[in-house]
Order: C-alpha cells, then structure tokens, then sequence
C-alpha cells in the first residue's frame, strides 16, 4: 500500500469554514439563514480561498438551542431548505473545491425526537435514555447531584415527569441525553454517518464528545473523582474505534469538540483507529500574551507529535466571543464564567490584534477553523435583553449574556436593508453593522477581508511541515516553517515597543504597515521569506 496522497491528507492543513446557517444568508428573505443563503454565497467562499465548510446542525430541531436539540438527523430543518437542497449544495461547493463537514449532535436530542416521544409514553424507549426514581421520601429528589454543562448555571440537570420518574440532560429539558450503553443508540448513530457520507460529506465535526458514556450508577458528583462520572470515560474510545470504521468507508474524517485539561487523555482520541482531529480550546482561550500563547502552541504540537496527528487552531467559533471583541478588553482571554454585560471594549485596539492573530494561526502547523464573519473583522454585539434567544442566558438567570452576540447575521452589501442579509433577520444587527459589508471590504486593499484572502493565498505554502521558533526579544514570537521556494517565518509583535525584523529577503504579507525604521510596530504581524 502506497502512501496517502495530498487529496487523501487535505484536511492535515486545511482552512474550514465554520457555517452557522441560520446567520449566515437569507435567500428568501424570511429573515433566517437558509441554504439558499449559502448556496448564492459560495463563490464568495471560494474566492475567500477555504478548503471546506463546516455546518452547524441543519437539522430538523425545535431550536431551543441553536439546533443543537435534533428531532430528525436524515430532514433538514423547513427554515433552512431540503435534504435535496443540501445535496445540490455540497456538490456545487464540491465543483468549487470546497467540501462539506456536518456536525453531529451523539450526547443528546430534541425532546421532539420520536425515540423520546415514544419513552414520555412509557414505551420500552426509555432504555435509550436515563430515566431513573427520585430520592427523598417520595422521590421528589433528583436521581444525583450532577452539575449542568451551561456554565454558570445552577439549573438541575433532571427533570421529573408527571409520573414520578426524572430524566437526565446535561443541557437544557429540551435535549435529553441518550444512553450509549443501549446498542440500538450505537447502531442509529452509525447508520446516521453512512447516511451523510453517502450524500457526499467529507467529514463529521462530533459536538460535546467526551460526555456521551456515563457511569452507569449515575453516582453523585464529586470533585476530582477518577474516573469521571460522565466526561472523557474509557468506554467511549470502543464508540469511536466503531465510527471509524465507518468514516474510513468513505474516506471520510473526524474532528472531534473534546474539552479536557489533562493533554495524554486529550491526545488518547486522536490514536490512528480514532479520531482525526479534535478542536484545540487552549489557542482559542489563551490571553494576548506572547508567553501564554507560545506555551499553547508547544503543548499543542506536542501532545500531537507522539500520535502523528494534526492540531487545530481555532480563534473563534458560535460559543465564544468574537475575537475582535476579546482582544480589546482589559483581560483577552475568553472563559464562559466571565461573560457579563457592558465589558468596556476598544474595538480599534481589539481589531489591530486580531489581524495579527489571524496570520499567527494561519501559519501555524495544522488545520485552521474560521468561523463565519471573522474574514470581515465582526465585533461581538451586545443583544438587547428583550431579543436574547439563548438559552444560556436563560440558564444563568439573566447574568450571563449568552451566545447570541457572536450569532448575528453577517452584513453583506452596506447600501442593501439589512445590510444586504436577506429580510429582517432573527437576531437584530447593530447600527453600523453595513460599515463591516462584505462588498465594502472586497474593494479595499486594507480591509480585514483583503488580509484574509491573502493570507489564504500564501497559506498553502506553509502545509503541514515542522514549526523551528527564532530568537527573538520578550514578548515577541518568531518562528519558521519550510516553504515550497525556502523558508517562511512569521513574526508577531506583542511587546510595547517596536521590533526589528529577521534576516529575509522578501515581506509577503503584513496585518499592518511597518514603521518608518522598518520595525514591526506593536500588536503586528508579518510572513517573510527567508
């Protein structure tokens, strides 16, 4: 058997694309994100120069939240199109150059799916979930003492039924978790992949995928305690194995939303017979900080090296604060327990970082993620409370400002209603949102979208070889990666005052201009050829 060719190992050092459809385009202008939408957008897409597109849950879903509460994994939801429009999609997109990842949601589904329907009837169901008695005298206790997965939230994760019996969700009632001991579980999950890949997807994004074994005594929480009652359990590397197996059927590939703090047990999914990819959650919450950020970077690449893995370097995805927004505040990290309203922002500063950010992923080993509106320097938007939909911030009774912020439509033609997204869209824009149009962008040379397209121009060039650091002043990081015609090397400046440059002989792209000296200025960054 020879070795695996360039087409066979795209995702290695692949840009994707996160799509968040219901944000992304209107083609109806019903005022929600569709296919459609996506569809009249991908020349765009491609001209942006990304290798493939992630979609978040397209599924038929009651949209308690975000549509991460799935009815029916083989529909599409009406508000987005068709199964036959999703297929016309990924083979146009195909035809581009661009593939397709689904995200799947194993954890749990909608309380709309007909498995649970079946179960809140009393059918034999209920195997396929948790439903247990209460404590207490008359069981009016919860089962266990678990904690919910919102963060923030002290919202109980059981919910009792008329009968008397409790069943469990780690997220909100509306998404009870499957129990993945029951072989019928197993066996649908995996009929699910075949069906998408059968469709023509490339690939499988996992949502929440150390959480889906639990401790089968659903025992009490307690701190520390090993093993986990219910993240990162053994049992789940002999489901991954078995989902494989399949992907491999179809040449297909996984990248798997692991949030776990110990590296070696992190690095256990990414074995050869498991997953492909996990997403890396260090790099996107790091600080703006040229010692934490080189830390992340070397954990990352080793806890990869032994497995022969890729890493992921993500800035920004639907859950997280929008990167422009973070890095212009007083603490540029992004935790969920920290959220709050009204935290002072300098857009101009948190703007100039996030150009610098972006050419320090892009050249990194590894695949990049980009979430929709990145390319176009989007801020975070404060949601009035009143038009808040997530129920995050429901969860947190009211404290915490939710997910929505990152989630609002993106503006594509500055003089169109609504900047050009479609009809009046489900999140409502902020004044000046056509400012960040995408049309406005593409005919200047300076814009965040005119940086994004070059870099993805050149990035190609840096593949998915070994990453050398340079010597370089405090809170400056200089590194090289091995070119097609030489050595690249980046350079970022994260000290207060201007750096001098490397030895090169040619400057490829820099997220802002060099100063009159021809020092790297503060918060910049540039490529070099070496």
């Amino acid at each position: 058997m020879g070795q695996p060719t360039h087409a066979q190992n795209w995702w290695r050092s692949a840009v994707i694309y996160q799509v968040y459809v219901r944000s992304f385009a209107d083609g109806d202008g019903d005022g929600t994100g569709d296919l459609a939408g996506v569809r009249a957008r991908l020349p765009y897409l491609a001209e942006l120069g990304v290798d493939a597109l992630w979609f978040n849950p397209w599924y038929l879903s009651p949209m308690k939240d975000g549509g991460y509460d799935v009815a029916d994994y083989r529909v599409i939801d009406p508000a987005f199109g068709t199964l036959a429009e999703a297929e016309k999609l990924i083979a146009e997109a195909k035809e581009l150059g661009i593939r397709t990842l689904v995200d799947i949601v194993p954890n749990h589904v909608s309380d709309q799916h007909p498995w649970f329907q079946a179960a809140l009837a009393g059918g034999p169901e209920r195997e396929l979930f948790h439903f247990r008695p209460g404590r207490g005298e008359h069981g009016e206790l919860p089962p266990n003492d678990w904690p919910s997965q919102f963060a923030g939230s002290a919202e109980p994760v059981w919910t009792r039924l008329p009968d008397g019996t409790w069943y469990l969700h780690l997220f909100t009632p509306e998404q009870p978790d499957l129990n993945w001991a029951h072989p019928a579980v197993r066996q649908e999950h995996e009929e699910i992949l075949r069906f998408w890949f059968e469709r023509g997807v490339a690939g499988v994004r996992i949502d929440s995928a150390a959480l889906l074994a639990k401790d089968p005594g659903l025992p009490d929480f307690v701190e520390g305690r090993d093993p986990h009652p219910y993240v990162d359990r053994d049992e789940l590397h002999d489901i991954y194995r078995s989902w494989r197996t399949v992907a491999d059927a179809y040449d297909g590939i996984f990248v798997g939303e692991v949030w776990l703090p110990d590296t070696e047990r992190f690095a256990r999914y990414l074995r050869p017979d498991e997953l492909h990819t996990a997403f890396n959650f260090s790099f996107l919450s790091c600080p703006w900080d040229a010692g934490g950020l080189r830390t992340s970077i070397d954990e990352t690449l080793a806890e990869h090296a032994p497995i022969g893995a890729p890493a992921t370097w993500v800035l920004c995805n639907h859950d997280v604060t929008r990167t422009v927004t973070r890095y212009g505040r007083a603490d540029t990290g992004f935790d969920f327990a920290t959220k709050a309203f009204g935290t002072p922002t300098d857009l101009a500063l948190g703007t100039r970082r996030a150009r610098a950010a972006a050419l320090l992923s892009l050249a990194l080993p590894g695949a990049v993620y980009l979430y929709q509106g990145e390319e176009l320097g989007l801020p975070e938007a404060e949601i009035p409370r009143d038009r808040i939909q997530d129920p995050m911030h429901f969860r947190s009774g009211g404290t915490d400002p939710g997910r929505d912020g990152c989630r609002v439509p993106l503006p594509w033609a500055a003089d169109a209603p609504y900047a050009g997204f479609g009809g009046e869209p489900w999140l409502p824009q902020p004044s000046g949102w056509s400012a960040y149009a995408a049309d406005l962008q593409a005919a200047d040379p300076g814009s965040m979208l005119s940086l994004y397209r070059a870099a993805l121009t050149i990035r190609p060039e840096f593949g998915d070889g070994s990453l050398t650091w340079l010597p370089a002043p405090e809170g400056v990081l200089a590194f090289a990666r091995p070119g097609q015609e030489g050595r690249l090397l980046c350079v970022v400046n994260l000290a207060d005052a201007p750096a001098d440059l490397p030895a090169h002989s040619r400057l490829l792209l820099g997220s802002g201009p060099l100063d009159p000296q021809g020092r790297l200025p503060k918060d910049t960054a540039v490529w070099l050829r070496g």
